[in-house]
């Protein structure tokens, strides 16, 4: 089945939705969310950010800045340094000088290039991750990090949340595999850093093609089981999985899984919320109502069932006020009308 506008937009909005839904509790203990809220925890946007309700965090910066890489690429064969480009542009709007952070790429990109940086929202700090800040910055003096050659032995979720775009481009999960796991390990260099986006990429390809969750976890998790050093991820996902099977988590079941903080756990708290919810809203809320990093979780979600399901299961008050809706449907009308030219000779 071939990628749809409809999944390619609800893969973007709904991460972007999970984000939002995260950002106000994303420091909170399970506890503190409850005093804050009442038993059933967060159940719409709330504040954050100087925002009413609705604000995304780097996570959706980022994972557009990702996006925005691949587009530029135009389908290179190796899109990689494209993407390390645009991360180098979206550190330009963490407040650092385009002079200090394009001094690996000037020769290239002598002035910043996409339309991402020149919206004046993303220059905005929104917490970002600092092994992100500080592998991006080393890059700068050409030290870029591969899954052969890592930058460093980090694995935050900080790779994982920014990768669905990853799987837009290509229906073959080695491929989308690959390029997660490549743009992952430009910033984390631990195997369950860069890993866990590859499985995240893999499934976000085939999802947007019309397989089921149980299907594209399947065949994410069988490329996994290829690769030097897995066994973390795959015993995430294992155990993400057999918690689906015996229903509905409580938050308390949940937190068995990890805190969402590294790679692994993020991509395993999200499949697992995907897996057992009853509909697109139940899962958002059971995956960022944690003690955790409830904005990735939240995020890594959204774009799954977005993916699965189309920007139509997404409720319309999340739609319309998640922060930079707009933004995100204009890349998504260029990634779509890119994929739609044929390919070059």
């Amino acid at each position: 089945m071939q990628l749809t506008k409809d999944r390619l937009l609800g893969c973007l909005l709904g991460g972007a939705v999970g984000d939002a839904l995260g950002a106000p509790v994303e420091f909170m203990s399970l506890r503190d969310i409850r005093n804050r809220y009442g038993e059933q925890g967060s159940r719409d946007f709330d504040g954050a950010y100087r925002r009413d309700g609705g604000a995304i965090t780097d996570d959706t910066q980022m994972t557009l800045f990702t996006l925005e890489g691949l587009l530029l690429s135009d389908r290179a064969s190796n899109p990689v340094p494209s993407v390390l480009r645009a991360y180098l542009r979206w550190l330009h709007t963490q407040g650092f000088p385009w002079d200090e952070v394009s001094r690996s790429i000037k020769d290239v990109e002598p002035e910043p290039a996409g339309k991402l940086v020149h919206v004046q929202e993303l220059h905005s700090q929104r917490a970002p991750g600092h092994t992100c800040v500080t592998a991006l910055r080393a890059s700068t003096y050409g030290k870029v990090g591969t899954t052969t050659d890592p930058i460093n032995d980090s694995k935050g979720c900080g790779g994982v949340m920014r990768a669905a775009p990853a799987g837009i481009f290509s229906s073959y999960v080695s491929d989308s595999f690959w390029l997660g796991s490549a743009v992952a390990a430009l910033t984390h260099g631990h195997p369950s850093g860069y890993l866990s986006a590859g499985v995240f990429a893999a499934m976000t390809s085939l999802l947007l093609r019309g397989a089921d969750l149980g299907t594209a976890l399947d065949s994410a998790m069988a490329e996994l089981r290829k690769h030097p050093r897995h066994e973390e991820t795959l015993n995430a996902l294992t155990q993400a999985r057999a918690l689906a099977e015996r229903g509905r988590p409580t938050p308390e079941e949940l937190e068995a899984l990890g805190g969402g903080w590294v790679g692994e756990e993020a991509l395993a708290i999200a499949v697992c919320c995907a897996l057992v919810g009853k509909d697109f809203e139940d899962a958002l809320l059971l995956s960022v109502n944690h003690s955790g990093d409830s904005d990735s979780t939240g995020a890594i979600c959204g774009n799954l069932l977005g993916a699965r399901d189309g920007v139509g299961v997404i409720p319309l008050r999340w739609q319309s006020g998640v922060e930079l809706v707009e933004v995100v449907r204009e890349i998504a009308d260029d990634t779509y009308e890119l994929l739609s030219r044929p390919a070059g000779p």
